[in-house]
């Protein structure tokens, strides 16, 4: 299935190599917990940072269904890993957290999202999250994931994302203002 059948931004993954180290440890902590995941191949992010310890993710897509208004994806985040500050013009997205602690910045707020709990994110809030104290699960359940309704603060990001999916025309990073 390509991206535009899906909205899944597969041109966004870290290099080949790299994708296999990390998958690995991933895995093991998957299995470790009995976490049962989506067949799909993950996707391995780093947000264009360069620092997938400290900036990144893997994503196990469940469903982006345009047509029906629903996505459904898992997020795994290793202790101490960061998706960055962002924000959705129109999706709207609630976390669950199955496994782990996050540490969020909810439109300047800090909390902090225990197993169990979840957390409604409305859109044109920024937000970013990392996990705390060991590796972290979180189901993300939203609006379809539309890749460019996304919106760093971090301009290098957003160039990242622009080329990821071969946008020439540049979108301007989220303002905290």
């Amino acid at each position: 299935m390509s991206e535009q059948e899906d909205g899944i931004p597969h041109g966004l993954e870290i290099a080949p190599e790299a994708r296999e180290r990390v998958l690995k440890g991933c895995f093991e902590q998957l299995d470790r917990w009995s976490a049962a995941m989506p067949p799909a191949e993950p996707l391995v992010i780093d947000f264009g940072l360069d620092q997938f310890d400290r900036y990144g993710l893997f994503e196990f897509w469940i469903a982006n269904e345009m047509e029906a208004g629903y996505c459904g994806k898992y997020m795994y985040l290793q202790d101490g890993q960061e998706c960055p500050l962002h924000m959705h013009k129109v999706k709207h997205e609630t976390f669950f957290l199955v496994r782990g602690q996050l540490d969020v910045v909810l439109d300047g707020e800090f909390l902090t999202l225990y197993e169990g709990q979840t957390l409604a994110i409305l859109p044109g809030k920024m937000h970013s999250f990392r996990a705390k104290g060991g590796p972290a699960l979180m189901l993300e359940l939203s609006m379809p994931c539309v890749p460019m309704d996304n919106y760093f603060e971090s301009q290098k990001t957003m160039a990242w994302l622009h080329a990821g999916l071969g946008v020439t025309t540049p979108v301007a990073a989220a303002s905290t203002n």
